[in-house]
């Protein structure tokens, strides 16, 4: 299979697609997490399943999302020592006029607090824009999910409306914020 590269680099970050050597350093990321501090954070989670060989396919299902242009699945690093603190991810929502995408993003609880996820968003979103040829980016957010609404707004995310039963999540239809960039 064909691999597609992307990513970039901050002063602080690595952010690129998942490579199989990177299976300790994420599952390390993933063991690490302290218990659920609130509604939107999954906390724990049971990693028995995530042998090197799930992790393997793993890689080659993003490597397949990208190729198809689909979704667009970046991890999240620490420059110095490869920690893996989170992930991003761009699914395209309808090219041709469009070029219209959305974000997703997660940053280990373990790693709160230190201005990870605010970098690693703004400059996922240069990689949106400048390499994956993106117009338009929205966030969806949860209404009570306070830190994601900052962190958005923080990076120049714009509140553009409210869709009401957006998403079907914790057993029923919820509303969503939604926040957009444009390409400049």
């Amino acid at each position: 299979m064909e691999t597609l590269t992307f990513g970039s680099e901050t002063e602080r970050l690595v952010i690129r697609p998942l490579e199989k050597s990177d299976y300790e350093s994420w599952l390390q990321g993933y063991e690490g997490r302290f218990p659920s501090k609130r509604r939107h954070d999954e906390g724990r989670l049971d990693m028995s399943v995530c042998t090197k060989e799930w992790f393997d396919e793993l890689v080659e299902k993003h490597q397949q999302l990208a190729m198809e242009d689909t979704a667009y699945i970046f991890a999240v690093f620490l420059k110095g020592d490869q920690t893996h603190v989170g992930m991003i991810d761009f699914s395209t929502l309808v090219r041709y006029d469009f070029q219209w995408g959305r974000i997703g993003y997660a940053i280990h609880n373990q790693h709160w607090e230190k201005g990870y996820g605010k970098e690693a968003v703004a400059e996922a979103l240069r990689i949106a824009f400048d390499q994956l040829s993106y117009h338009r980016i929205e966030a969806h957010i949860n209404l009570d999910n306070d830190p994601s609404i900052k962190m958005a707004e923080s990076i120049g995310l714009v509140y553009e409306c409210t869709r009401k039963g957006f998403i079907h999540e914790f057993g029923e239809w919820t509303d969503n914020l939604i926040y957009y960039k444009n390409a400049e």
